[in-house]
């Protein structure tokens, strides 16, 4: 099988999973898979980062261990913990074993016997090393952690191991299949980035939306499809905050059906259904300012689709 092959069969895959890739997205997830390097995702939100590490974990039937990253996280609380209130017990009972048997003689419990791995909480780096099964690592929005953060994924995707003082070197089972993802709120180090395949996702083109939403909304007549898509089009090229991405296509489709309507020409049904698509009063009163200019430019987009 030569590498068209390869790609196409990979395209297939992911769409019996629901996932419509482009080109260059395929090749960045062959050439990661090629080199066993990370998969660095980056675009605005909404555009479907998140999905490709969902499919991917399907499609090689393995785990998804999502670490969600946040403002000020530290790596403790991706690596492990011990379980304090487990530790406690065990020395209670171990204590009142000693007791009952009379052959205590003044012995305490040795430190290994209070730090063995069974008294460990792994999190999601520790437990994407210990699964069994293939895993993918989705680190989501590395972008919202900060750079001392970045440094410790460096040395801990550069071994794929954790040294753990009291109980030693944890190594993987399976090396994980890792996604990053980012929203590009801060620029993400060079560091970083050099031990990625990199992939800029953008908004699908009209053709490709259309796809997406044909194959997750049932009921969506093929007139009320080019209206959707046509009229996202032309509101994402408006300096809206935030911008509606697949995500918020998908639930303004499903709504549109959901209500039996057969057309979306209408500015009542745009004004009381434009909750779907934007997210602040700002963009809210830009739409609704500006409808009669997006339904003008819609139509000449449909009217060219349709020919």
């Amino acid at each position: 099988m030569n590498v068209n092959e390869k790609i196409e069969a990979l395209q297939q895959q992911l769409k019996e999973q629901g996932y419509i890739a482009d080109p260059s997205l395929l090749m960045a997830i062959y050439i990661s898979e090629i080199l066993e390097q990370p998969l660095f995702l980056e675009g605005d939100p909404g555009v479907g980062k998140t999905e490709v590490a969902k499919v991917m974990a399907k499609r090689i039937n393995g785990n998804l261990i999502r670490l969600q990253c946040f403002p000020g996280i530290e790596s403790n609380e991706v690596l492990y913990e011990w379980n304090y209130l487990k530790q406690i017990l065990n020395i209670r009972m171990r204590e009142h074993h000693l007791l009952k048997t009379e052959s205590l003689n003044g012995q305490f419990l040795e430190e290994e016997d209070l730090f063995h791995k069974d008294f460990l909480i792994a999190r999601p780096l520790l437990a994407a090393l210990q699964s069994r099964q293939p895993v993918v690592l989705l680190i989501d929005e590395i972008d919202r952690s900060d750079e001392r953060f970045e440094a410790f994924l460096l040395e801990f995707l550069s071994d794929f191991q954790i040294s753990i003082p009291e109980v030693g070197t944890i190594k993987t089972f399976h090396k994980p299949r890792v996604i990053l993802t980012s929203n590009r709120t801060r620029d993400v180090h060079d560091a970083l980035r050099r031990r990625c395949i990199y992939q800029w996702i953008d908004y699908p083109s009209l053709d490709k939306e259309m796809e997406i939403i044909r194959s997750k909304t049932s009921g969506l007549s093929e007139i009320l499809l080019n209206q959707i898509c046509s009229f996202l089009s032309v509101l994402r090229k408006y300096p809206l905050d935030k911008k509606p991405g697949l995500s918020e296509s998908l639930d303004w489709a499903r709504t549109i059906s959901s209500l039996g309507l057969d057309n979306i020409w209408d500015k009542n049904i745009l004004k009381n259904t434009a909750g779907c698509l934007v997210k602040t009063k700002e963009d809210t009163d830009m739409v609704i300012k500006s409808l009669d200019d997006a339904l003008k430019d819609s139509k000449n987009i449909l009217n060219r689709l349709i020919g």
